[in-house]
């Protein structure tokens, strides 16, 4: 029996949270970027489509960068057409103005470009420097908002935490590369730990500082890695400052192919069970986010990292 019929979690509300949660999901990108194995085509295509399924409202969709690079998302061009009929968003990762025309000519209005915090992942993932890098993306984000009124791009910034090769990111360091992506235009910024080494006080800090330079709370998301198992307490303490938009990744699917010691996304079946447990809605049917998890596992030929999957799909079983 499905332990949601049972109505578990019990939800017990607590003070200071919102009272809904918008999960940014990030699987059929942040996932499947990350497998050895190519997924055609047509998985893909069903998986975002049973995502949908689930209630999710935001479901990043694929990236428009050179297949030389991420050769697991060369099929963007073909992906897209497949799922542009779903009634939610779909947002697209633009690396530069070419992967913009890209994701533009096939009808794309949710664009997202993706920066680091730190010198040195901006050279190895970008081969530039941080201030170079904001530079390619200027055009990249002043151009996508000319397109209309209903475009949305969207900011991700890598290594807000602990970075590799540099370790501790002094928390200016984070605020100042924030400020400059809001200044050119992004309209929402996804705070990434990229590695999976944030802890509860660091996301206080980070979060406080960021309200202090004047970057409101309801421009930003929060993506953790669970390399560490904080993912969700890190969650849950970003929820406390007041952000309401958490990434995830369904069954737990994906990492980072430039930071070789992070380990999977925050599981969105994780998120969901702890939300659900305090009273926050998600509008999400867990039953059938399981379901869909469990249903790409058996594509990917590995059982999902998700306790929460394994747990309620052992149970069903």
């Amino acid at each position: 029996m499905n332990t949601p019929e049972l109505g578990l979690p019990m939800p017990v509300p607590a003070e200071g949270l919102p009272a809904r949660v918008r999960i940014h999901e990030v699987g059929a990108r942040d996932g499947l970027q990350n497998e050895k194995a190519t997924v055609p085509t047509a998985v893909k295509a069903e998986f975002i489509r049973r995502l949908a399924g689930t209630g999710l409202t935001t479901i990043e969709a694929t990236s428009f960068v050179h297949p030389k690079w991420v050769p697991q998302l060369a099929d963007a061009e073909d992906l897209y057409p497949q799922i542009s009929d779903l009634p939610v968003s779909l947002p697209v990762l633009v690396p530069n103005e070419r992967g913009l025309d890209r994701a533009l000519a096939l009808g794309a209005r949710r664009v997202a470009v993706f920066a680091s915090a730190t010198e040195s992942f901006a050279k190895a993932n970008l081969n530039r420097t941080v201030d170079e890098s904001l530079a390619m993306f200027e055009p990249v984000v002043s151009r996508a908002k000319r397109e209309g009124d209903d475009v949305r791009v969207r900011g991700y910034l890598s290594m807000c935490f602990g970075d590799p090769w540099e370790g501790p990111v002094p928390v200016p360091q984070v605020v100042r590369v924030c400020r400059a992506l809001l200044d050119l235009g992004c309209d929402e910024l996804s705070l990434g730990d990229t590695i999976g080494v944030a802890t509860p006080g660091q996301v206080t800090a980070l979060l406080a500082a960021l309200t202090e330079a004047g970057v409101p709370v309801s421009a930003l998301g929060v993506h953790f890695h669970d390399t560490y198992g904080q993912a969700l307490a890190n969650t849950l303490a970003a929820l406390q400052q007041g952000v309401s938009t958490v990434d995830a990744s369904a069954g737990g699917l994906g990492g980072c192919p430039f930071a070789k010691s992070a380990t999977g996304n925050l599981a969105t079946e994780d998120l969901v069970w702890m939300l659900r447990g305090l009273g926050i809605d998600t509008g999400v049917d867990l039953g059938r986010l399981v379901a869909t998890s469990v249903w790409m596992a058996a594509h990917l030929g590995r059982p999902s990292p998700s306790r929460t999957v394994r747990a309620l799909s052992h149970q069903e079983s």
